[in-house]
């Protein structure tokens, strides 16, 4: 690929220290990134911050300033093989740098793989990150890196990044173009430097020769071009409604689908799961309550195994609660139980189900006439659980599922009036 082929944030990635825009307490005169490269030896490092003020380019700088052998991993794509195979090839070779970018999401396993070669400094590792590294990474990797923490880039930086690259971008510089406004620029890239500089291209990709850039043009290109999966931005929270609407239309081919679309985005393993944990209650409760089950178990899984792998996991767990059957009544139950305690406030717990742990309060009444369902048939005595004012309201309705019409009908036996008789 030529430089012009290459997408503006990639040709507009700086080559030095001075032209990295902020992060100045780490690369400006006399900071510890500074006198690190100018003794020609780095330590292992995590660099820790928000998406696009540099992390990855300052892997690069470093790497370039020392003039050493460069490798690249991405943690939603290797596993522990990749990890291993660097390693060797790093090993033949002095000085190597290993980069990984969002080392957050590389699970025990594979952090694990990585302790030897830092400790025998076989390789030294910069990890990049959005989450703190105090709870993603491994305490004994941890122990081994100096974390250093990237700053967001402020609305100064960002415009001078813009202006930079309409006046010595090679093909922005024959656009021409004006920059009116920048304001949606800077809102929709969310001070992610990157983002920001593919969308300035983008726009001026679409605009004619000599335009001039406005706040109205950004936001049109951009509702009508942009189809990337942002996981903090409108993508995000569509494309998981769309994969939980999926689920509960019984639908494992969308489901599927949409999880693609996450995992190929490089959304978080814990926060798909943690959705599939409450649609496994939400939508399909006592229908099934192994799915339930098995949504527990994924989360878990997924947080030990990481990418890739945790893509199949999350794969079982999506087809099977898409393809089990459906019931929203424990969902519905808590809610109309919830908006009674609002209307109807604090009501006081009937006597005979008070606790009674002194002789006052039994000299009170506390606990007299309970009966204790275990010395009845069926381990059951129909007396009143709630308060005085709700006596006889049904809140647990159960759906209409072959799991939960045998539940209704145990149901029914046992209150007959509540449920049917």
């Amino acid at each position: 690929m030529s430089v012009t082929q290459m997408p503006l944030a990639e040709r507009m990635r700086p080559h030095t220290l001075d032209d990295l825009a902020g992060q100045e307490h780490l690369t400006g005169a006399g900071s510890v990134l500074r006198k690190a490269i100018a003794q020609g030896h780095i330590p292992s490092m995590i660099l820790w911050g928000p998406p696009g003020v540099g992390k990855t380019t300052i892997a690069h700088i470093i790497a370039q300033a020392l003039e050493v052998p460069f490798y690249t991993l991405s943690a939603i794509s290797s596993g522990v093989k990749e990890v291993r195979e660097v390693i060797s090839r790093a090993g033949e070779e002095s000085g190597a740098i290993l980069f990984i970018d969002e080392i957050h999401r590389f699970n025990k396993g594979q952090q694990d793989a990585l302790l030897g070669a830092v400790e025998k400094g076989t390789i030294t590792l910069i990890g990049a990150t959005t989450e703190n590294p105090s709870f993603e990474v491994n305490a004994a990797l941890l122990s081994r890196c100096q974390v250093y923490v990237l700053k967001p880039l402020d609305e100064e930086q960002l415009l001078r990044l813009l202006h930079k690259a309409l006046d010595g971008d090679e093909r922005l510089r024959e656009k021409q173009l004006q920059l009116q406004e920048h304001a949606a620029l800077l809102n929709l890239s969310g001070g992610d430097a990157r983002k920001l500089l593919n969308l300035l291209e983008l726009v001026a990709e679409t605009l004619d020769k000599g335009a001039e850039i406005t706040d109205e043009q950004v936001m049109q290109i951009a509702q009508q071009r942009i189809a990337l999966y942002d996981k903090g931005g409108e993508q995000h929270y569509d494309i998981i409604s769309a994969f939980i609407k999926s689920i509960r239309g019984s639908d494992p081919n969308g489901a599927v689908y949409w999880l693609a679309r996450m995992i190929e985005g490089g959304e978080d393993v814990k926060f798909i799961a943690r959705r599939m944990v409450i649609l496994a209650s939400e939508d399909i409760g006592n229908a099934n309550p192994t799915a339930l089950v098995l949504a527990t178990n994924t989360f878990q899984a997924v947080n030990l195994i990481g990418y890739p792998e945790a893509r199949i996991i999350l794969s079982q767990c999506a087809t099977y609660l898409a393809s089990s059957p459906k019931s929203n009544a424990s969902y519905m139950a808590i809610g109309q139980a919830q908006s009674l305690v609002a209307r109807q406030g604090d009501l006081p717990v009937p006597l005979h189900l008070r606790n009674a742990p002194t002789k006052l309060m039994k000299q009170q009444g506390y606990g007299k006439g309970y009966q204790y369902s275990h010395d009845y048939v069926q381990s059951f005595s129909p007396q009143e659980y709630l308060p005085d004012a709700l006596a006889g309201t049904k809140l647990y309705d159960p759906g209409k599922n072959p799991r939960e019409e045998e539940l209704r009908k145990f149901l029914r036996s046992l209150w007959q009036k509540k449920y049917g008789y």
